[in-house]
């Protein structure tokens, strides 16, 4: 069956985290996503991991998480025969994607203007930390260096401890997502007009956009958010809003709820003298402490099913393995699995996304270092006598199991 995007064709020159999540997001979609690697050790993730282990002894969970449904082929790009052999493959692309440093992929040859000359119809997507002008362009740009830069980790934490930085990287995700959102936008327009156009996200427009509403809370109200001691979930709200522990010390999250709904179904009629929201907000730090209190006379599992016949609105607090195994994730069929030539079996996040007539789905898994490359050259017309001497010559490399 077809999908959504069968017949986009990406050279995927990106690295890390940004690139290589949006790309795998128009992969899931059925673009042919050429991921174009340095020759040698391959795309920088490949060499990082969490917990200091490899996924099969060898494999980083980190890459194998951003990275399936693409083919890889790892070229040496300072080459200038590989610099030939890329234009020849752009001018069969409708896509470029690169989040190097400002200027870095131009002083190689591989620029928009490059692409364009070769193919005019380019899409060209560059994704970089501050943008490609202005007084931090030499600066590096990492998610956490931009959760602090924005105030995201300032309104996170409790007060009366450091700002803290989500256990994610939220920064580089909206980015892909950003990525995503230009090139689909660009290949509409492309269809109406005929015409390409670079694209430009970075990590700080997009931090700043998805703060949206605390941005426009602060520009317009004249205050500062003040992150509370206790466990509100976000320093702009008023109590209940935040989580709570159990008596069998497991937590549950609370949001927006009619505060005299919550403390009836809790049996705490004292708490009737904070149902204000000047005072809620006033005295959230109490009035979670005296919360609190009430919901660590029960078990989680009690106290969610109480709530939630109140029509409270609430959730167990769960870690990753817990939540891979919630009934919910289970029933979406969200945790799935792909086969690996040297990791085994790769348990991951499936598509986000259902579409009824063309529905993505996991196809390949997450490529080993130009893995494709021989079959990629060959489709773009070269001779397996080329080939073999790209690769003698060391200008592309090939791991084999």
């Amino acid at each position: 069956m077809d999908k959504a995007l069968s017949g986009v064709r990406i050279l995927d020159f990106s690295h890390l985290l940004q690139g290589p999540f949006a790309t795998q997001l128009l992969a899931d979609m059925g673009a042919d996503v050429i991921k174009i690697e340095r020759a040698g050790p391959g795309d920088l993730f490949r060499s990082m991991t969490f917990f200091a282990k490899w996924v099969g002894g060898s494999e980083s969970p980190n890459f194998l998480a951003w990275n399936r449904n693409k083919r890889s082929i790892a070229l040496n790009l300072k080459s200038r025969a590989v610099h030939a052999i890329i234009m020849r493959m752009a001018k069969d692309a409708d896509v470029v994607v690169q989040n190097f440093r400002p200027g870095v992929m131009a002083r190689l040859g591989y620029g928009y203007e490059d692409f364009r000359a070769a193919n005019p119809r380019i899409i060209y997507c560059s994704g970089s930390g501050y943008g490609e002008e202005g007084p931090y362009l030499e600066r590096p740009g990492q998610d956490m260096l931009i959760q602090g830069l924005v105030g995201l980790a300032t309104n996170t934490g409790r007060g009366d401890g450091p700002p803290v930085p989500a256990g994610s990287g939220m920064a580089d995700q909206i980015g892909a997502m950003n990525m995503v959102y230009g090139i689909l936008s660009a290949l509409y327009y492309r269809e109406k007009t005929g015409k390409g156009q670079k694209i430009e996200v970075n990590l700080l427009a997009g931090m700043l956009a998805h703060l949206g509403q605390e941005y426009c809370a602060v520009l317009n109200l004249g205050e500062d958010f003040v992150r509370p001691n206790s466990g509100i979930g976000h320093p702009g709200m008023q109590a209940p809003f935040g989580i709570y522990e159990t008596s069998d010390h497991r937590y549950v999250s609370i949001a927006m709820s009619p505060f005299k709904t919550l403390y009836e179904t809790l049996e705490a009629p004292g708490l009737a003298v904070y149902d204000d929201l000047s005072t809620l907000f006033a005295k959230r730090d109490e009035v979670w402490a005296h919360v609190n209190a009430e919901t660590r006379k029960f078990a989680m599992e009690d106290l969610l099913e109480r709530l939630l016949a109140a029509d409270i609105w609430c959730a167990p607090v769960q870690d990753i393995r817990q939540a891979s195994e919630d009934p919910q994730v289970t029933h979406m069929g969200m945790i799935q699995s792909y086969e690996h030539p040297k990791a085994g079996t790769v348990r991951v996040v499936g598509p986000a996304v259902r579409m009824s007539e063309t529905p993505p789905a996991i196809d390949r898994p997450a490529p080993m270092v130009g893995e494709h490359g021989r079959e990629i050259l060959a489709e773009f017309g070269y001779s397996a006598e080329e080939i073999d001497a790209l690769e003698t010559s060391g200008d592309m490399t090939i791991e084999r199991v």
